[in-house]
């Protein structure tokens, strides 16, 4: 069985004809998929039945997703459900609603995506590092969380705005797979979100940032760095090579000499442990004049032990590094209460909900 969701455009243009259909077909099914909300084969009522036929016998199927569970936070801003897929797989996705999008009409609407079930990074201070790692996600399974979120938002006259591959896994360990999803989900005939409204997130696949800088989609990316030094980041990431700082570091300005794109430094703040005062004027050292941004993550609470430094702490941390020249924001957390934040998706204490 092929899940239809995982075909780009261009390749839909040839299965219409391999089907004996005329090519103008495939637009009449690419509008029907990314613009209505099918279950099955048989609700492509835009197409003649004897497409539809032809596409069963084939052997394809439509999404494979099912809803299992949904917690939406006290200010109905944040909505976190667990999705199953056919295989019984369980991952968790999120969507985040801010105040109004650029054009005024509706609430930003940005889906957290996961990539893998768990995760081989194995950070310490993150729920879904901890749970291991089980397998990769198929580009048919990520496009399904967007369209999930699409079709829940449509009922409401919303839609989606942006993506940040932030949930369970690391994307550019699930590289072909992630870059197959971004090709649908903003193929203009597909699902049309702007390449520039992604954010990849990464812990620092190396060879994965390199090869995504000469790919021709103009994603964001973003690094997770989390220390300023190599044996301070060794504790904190487990699978960080021995000069993952000075690497990861060299990597985004390669990045951004390739692609003109800015590089954020995701930074987790944790209590004790990387937000005192030496370590943040040795973190501004590092990146003072390469233009990258740095974005404060005070830490989410997980199972880990570890606590976020109080607040006085956390903007403590940010006019160091901005008195020593870089620009630097702290992230608006929206979830922590559901487990919907950064680093607290997980589905291994979810298993008995599922079954």
């Amino acid at each position: 069985m092929i899940d239809i969701y995982r075909v780009l455009p261009e390749e839909m243009d040839d299965l219409v004809i391999k089907l004996g259909q005329p090519r103008y077909r495939a637009d009449q099914l690419l509008r029907a998929l990314y613009q209505g909300s099918p279950k099955n084969i048989s609700d492509l009522h835009q197409i003649p039945s004897s497409m539809k036929d032809a596409l069963a016998k084939a052997g394809y199927t439509i999404g494979s997703e099912t809803e299992i569970h949904r917690v939406v936070s006290e200010d109905g801003h944040t909505t976190k459900l667990l999705l199953k897929f056919d295989d019984k797989t369980l991952i968790e996705t999120v969507l985040m609603q801010y105040g109004p999008a650029q054009d005024k009409t509706h609430p930003r609407s940005t889906v957290c995506v996961s990539t893998q079930v768990g995760c081989p990074m194995g950070c310490v201070f993150c729920a879904t590092g901890q749970m291991g790692f089980e397998k990769n996600l198929k580009a048919e399974e990520i496009v399904a969380q967007v369209l999930h979120f699409a079709r829940l938002l449509r009922e409401r006259d919303e839609h989606v705005t942006n993506l940040v591959f932030m949930g369970m896994g690391e994307p550019l360990a699930n590289y072909d797979e992630t870059v197959r999803a971004i090709r649908i989900l903003t193929h203009p005939r597909a699902f049309g979100l702007g390449q520039r409204s992604i954010t990849i997130s990464t812990v620092g696949v190396i060879p994965g940032i390199d090869k995504l800088a000469d790919e021709d989609i103009q994603v964001k990316l973003a690094i997770s760095l989390h220390a300023p030094n190599n044996e301070l980041r060794k504790k904190l990431v487990p699978t960080a090579g021995p000069n993952s700082v000075e690497d990861l570091v060299m990597a985004a300005k390669r990045y951004f000499k390739k692609t003109g794109r800015r590089v954020t430094f995701e930074y987790a703040l944790i209590d004790g442990i990387n937000d005192s005062n030496k370590v943040a004027l040795e973190l501004a050292h590092l990146l003072k004049g390469n233009g990258a941004h740095v974005n404060l993550i005070p830490m989410n609470p997980t199972a880990g032990g570890f606590s976020r430094p109080a607040r006085k702490r956390v903007l403590a941390f940010q006019q160091i590094l901005r008195d020593g020249g870089v620009n630097c924001t702290v992230r608006v957390e929206k979830g922590s209460e559901i487990s919907a934040a950064c680093g607290q998706l997980r589905t291994d204490i979810m298993q008995n909900i599922a079954q």
